[in-house]
């Protein structure tokens, strides 16, 4: 039986990717040091195979056709009953799981002692981040939109930015003694990493391979073309096996982010609700006694650059969306002559889209 179960619970847009990568690269040598980060079996990475027992536990069917995720969970719980050491699970959609949820969740690893770790990063850097992130993934609404809901708590990933709730459900059944919050740090390096190693009780020298998955950011031009992409695309695209290979890992994550345009930021008119929501996650912080890694002065938003102007990604012009999408169709049409196309299709496609365009 497993001495300890760390269940990191997102939140979001918080170096989870990274650490999801890092722990699975060196996955051999943690487990050599008694620390177990699984995948259901050979054929599926932890990442995937984490990621689907999260889906299965919350009763979600996202990036794939109905039930596929079915039976993951217990599969990675009983896995994690038979391994001796610490077994880390991790997937950032956990982070609004529901009460009910949360109770199974923590009652599927038996006697096994169950931590929650938490990341947490200030709000003026996560909301961009977590807009841009969707649009990546295909989704269509707008800037304002996407904050508007954020600041009336209505969808999941606001339920998942909330620190104090989210610490509050899970603190229903796990004690305050195993409750974490790796706070990000502002500045990027190794130190995340460090946090991330203290709180599992890891030593850094047993995972010496650096991470090489990349998920930079994008200007406000690149992201704006993307978003409009999106609309003219059917939805159905989203599923297609392709989408996030060519769309998100090819496009977005490797040509578009070489380019430079303003950087997106938080409105101004947003700057007092920011730095209210973390106040109340260092208010409840201080007060709850919950083990905090890293100086929680990191949740606070840094004052703003006064060399930076803010743009709105919502209403910027149409001559920097089109050299940014000049830049994709360049890339887009230099990966197609790549590929060996024997049917004829990918041609096909190509040219019902330029039609669409054409006639749109």
């Amino acid at each position: 039986m497993s001495r300890a179960v760390y269940l990191h619970i997102g939140a979001p847009k918080t170096g989870t990717t990274y650490l999801q990568d890092r722990l699975a690269v060196n996955a051999r040598s943690l487990a050599a040091n008694g620390v177990h980060f699984p995948a259901r079996n050979p054929m599926t990475s932890p990442a995937l195979s984490q990621f689907r027992a999260a889906l299965d536990l919350l009763d979600q069917d996202w990036g794939g056709p109905a039930g596929h995720a079915e039976g993951y969970w217990e599969a990675m719980t009983r896995k994690a009953r038979r391994l001796s050491g610490s077994v880390i699970i991790s997937h950032e959609i956990l982070a609004p799981a529901t009460p009910s949820q949360v109770a199974k969740a923590v009652a599927s690893f038996g006697r096994a002692e169950v931590h929650v770790v938490y990341s947490a990063r200030d709000m003026a850097r996560q909301l961009p981040a977590a807009w841009q992130e969707s649009i990546k993934q295909g989704r269509r609404w707008s800037y304002r939109s996407f904050l508007d809901r954020v600041t009336t708590q209505r969808p999941w990933f606001a339920r998942a930015f909330d620190l104090p709730g989210v610490l509050a459900t899970w603190g229903e059944v796990v004690p305050t003694e195993r409750l974490h919050v790796v706070a990000v740090p502002q500045t990027s390096g190794p130190e995340l990493w460090q946090r991330f190693c203290a709180v599992f009780e890891i030593d850094p020298d047993w995972a010496p391979r650096e991470s090489e998955a990349v998920n930079a950011s994008l200007g406000v031009a690149e992201t704006a073309m993307l978003r409009r992409l999106n609309r003219r695309m059917r939805r159905d695209a989203r599923r297609e096996a392709r989408f996030d290979e060519l769309m998100r890992e090819m496009l977005a994550q490797d040509r578009l982010v070489r380019r430079q345009s303003a950087p997106l930021l938080v409105p101004p008119r947003l700057d007092p609700w920011v730095e209210e929501e973390a106040q109340r996650w260092i208010d409840y912080l201080t007060a709850s006694g919950v083990h905090v890694v890293g100086d929680v002065e990191d949740l606070r938003p840094r004052p703003r650059d006064p060399d930076v102007a803010w743009v709105n990604p919502d209403k910027i012009g149409p001559k920097p969306q089109l050299r940014a999408a000049l830049d994709a169709l360049s890339a887009m049409t230099l990966e197609a002559t790549r590929r060996e196309d024997p049917d004829g299709k990918i041609v096909a496609k190509v040219r019902s889209r330029v039609r669409e365009l054409r006639d749109d």
